[in-house]
């Protein structure tokens, strides 16, 4: 299958040291979650809260580990905070990056999020608008010209859709693709499935605005579980709701085809938000990288 696709394959930190709920890997290092990562066979990652925040210095920090810098999450408030503020904050981080080596950005509206307090349950009723209108509007248009922004310095922008953020489902995601014109997506497979959408038929009707990749999965039975008992996302998280490729209820097969098919070119990451003390990163790690290799053949 690999013919078409050009395809570099990056693992997240957060597999090893969690940035939500930090007593989760907390005795776990950097240095080994970064040489594991190259011992799973990735050559790349994206930051977490442990990277130093200079730029330049992630990226020696990864070339010692022979890893590149794939991207790195952005929170943007454009619902609630000032656009300047926004403006401004977003050219730090797009700074940050492009000098430690990454072309992607990573952004992911905030405003109301709940995903990072465990007493909010999550929600599921698609349809509930979290917004009014003229909210809307200011999180369309402001991303659209955030994404302008990074446009110039050679960086595209790719949204992030969330379990418990304000835009986490199909519906959503169409919304969101329809009101923006030079925005691109982050295709998150795990966090897809979750809030109840296809993430093939996703990726078929947006597939060209695609342009970074989280190969997310999660175990259907727990995400019933959190549904019906109406848990949160830090819940659904220590109840083990995700895993990686080649573990879980998402057939990739079809994914990585079409991926191909659109001829996509940039980054595969493998992300499973797990307890690293009931599954060990580094095993889990090697288990997802394998999977990839021996289905996409990348």
């Amino acid at each position: 299958m690999r013919s078409g696709l050009e395809v570099e394959v990056g693992s997240q930190p957060i597999n090893w040291c969690n940035d939500d709920f930090r007593d989760l890997g907390a005795s776990i290092t950097l240095e080994q979650c970064l040489s594991e990562m190259r011992q799973a066979g990735y050559v790349g990652t994206e930051l977490g809260h442990r990277f130093p925040q200079d730029g330049t210095a992630v990226r020696a920090l990864l070339e010692k580990y022979g890893l590149k810098l794939a991207s790195g999450w952005h929170s943007t408030f454009l619902a609630s905070r000032p656009y300047a503020e926004e403006e401004k904050s977003f050219d730090a981080h797009v700074a940050r990056l492009r000098a430690a080596g990454s072309r992607v950005v990573i952004v992911a509206e905030c405003t109301g999020a709940i995903h990072s307090d465990g007493s909010k349950p999550l929600r599921f009723a698609s349809g509930v608008e979290l917004l009014d209108e003229g909210a809307w509007t200011r999180v369309y248009e402001g991303l659209d010209r955030l994404a302008e922004r990074a446009a110039v310095a050679g960086m595209k922008v790719a949204y992030h859709p969330h379990m418990g953020t304000v835009i986490q489902d199909q519906r959503d995601v169409d919304r969101l693709m329809e009101r923006t014109k030079v925005l691109s997506l982050l295709l998150d497979t795990g966090h897809l499935a979750f809030a109840g959408a296809d993430p093939l038929a996703l990726l078929r009707a947006h597939g060209p605005r695609v342009a970074h990749v989280h190969l997310k999965n999660i175990r259907p039975a727990v995400v019933e579980e959190v549904r019906a008992k109406r848990l949160s996302f830090e819940a659904a998280v220590r109840a083990g709701a995700f895993t990686v490729p080649g573990d879980g209820g998402i057939d990739y097969k079809p994914i990585f085809e079409h991926l191909a098919s659109l001829r996509y070119s940039g980054w595969w990451i493998v992300e499973a938000e797990q307890d690293p003390a009931k599954a060990n990163p580094l095993e889990y790690a090697i288990r997802g990288r394998r999977y990839i290799r021996e289905t996409a053949g990348v």
